[in-house]
């Protein structure tokens, strides 16, 4: 009995955790670049059960002398929430007409042998504690220096790894990420490659970071590896509104259905104790 309590529980925290995550996805759901959140949920091991009997031959094996076993089947232990993955398709591209904002159009990404799933590339910015951040936001602006810097203030860094700083916003930016300024060419934009994205680390609203703390590799030197930057545009959000809502639905009514068979459990126990513990 109490051990389905424990059953009933991990499958209530699972749920539980879901649903955070869904309602983080829709929160972010028009936030430029945010790449949506995937839950993965998996049963614990399951136990062996066996009816022990004092009858039959001698099964030392068991651990009972002069007895023997028959197996009844296995036991479900419970579910638990065992990573969550972001999913780094492109989002939708939309036209801002404002200088500053650059989207990072895929195109040819190899598949990871490992991992059966495409490679994903990223903008290089300045992590303000050290080393390098990453982001698919192309809401850039420029700061009161000239510097081209990310909604959190994050210098926007070239492919040389340095700040890229601008007169004002009247430049241009093309199909292979040169900025050119009065006709002259300023810095690249920095674009690294990640050949298995799964492995860094989603932070501070969309901006990404290596578990190891090296930088990632240009997407520049990577061969088979082509996209585009937009100038004028920006990725929206790949969170799917409509199928979020629903999967939130989901998730509530299985914590629902959990619920009701915890309260099950409770009026049982309360009858053991209370009535059949009388007799």
């Amino acid at each position: 009995m109490f051990r389905g309590f424990y059953t009933v529980a991990s499958g209530m925290i699972s749920q539980q955790r879901r649903t955070e995550l869904l309602s983080n996805n829709i929160a972010n759901a028009n936030t430029p670049g945010y790449k949506a959140d995937q839950s993965t949920i998996r049963s614990f091991p399951e136990m062996l059960l066996s009816r022990i009997t004092k009858s039959g031959p001698a099964n030392v094996q068991n651990g009972f002398e002069g007895s023997s076993a028959n197996q009844i089947g296995t036991l479900s232990t419970g579910v638990y929430m065992q990573e969550t993955l972001p999913d780094f398709t492109q989002g939708q591209i939309t036209a801002t007409e404002l200088p500053t904002d650059v989207a990072l159009v895929n195109g040819n990404l190899p598949i990871n042998k490992a991992t059966g799933k495409p490679g994903a590339i990223f903008y290089r910015l300045q992590n303000p504690t050290g080393g390098e951040a990453y982001t698919r936001n192309g809401n850039f602006t420029l700061d009161a220096a000239g510097n081209l810097v990310n909604a959190q203030g994050f210098y926007v860094l070239s492919d040389q790894g340095k700040k890229i700083t601008l007169q004002n916003d009247d430049f241009q930016i093309t199909e292979d990420g040169y900025i050119m300024e009065n006709g002259q060419q300023v810095a690249r934009l920095g674009v690294s490659y990640s050949a298995q994205p799964d492995t860094l680390a989603k932070r501070d609203t969309g901006l990404f970071y290596t578990s190891n703390g090296r930088n990632l590799t240009s997407a520049y030197n990577v061969n088979n590896v082509s996209f585009s930057t937009k100038q004028g545009y920006i990725e929206r959000s790949n969170v799917d509104a409509a199928r979020t809502m629903t999967d939130m639905m989901t998730a509530y009514r299985a914590f629902e259905a959990n619920q009701k068979i915890l309260q099950a459990y409770d009026r049982s126990m309360e009858k053991a104790v209370n009535q059949v513990g009388k007799v």
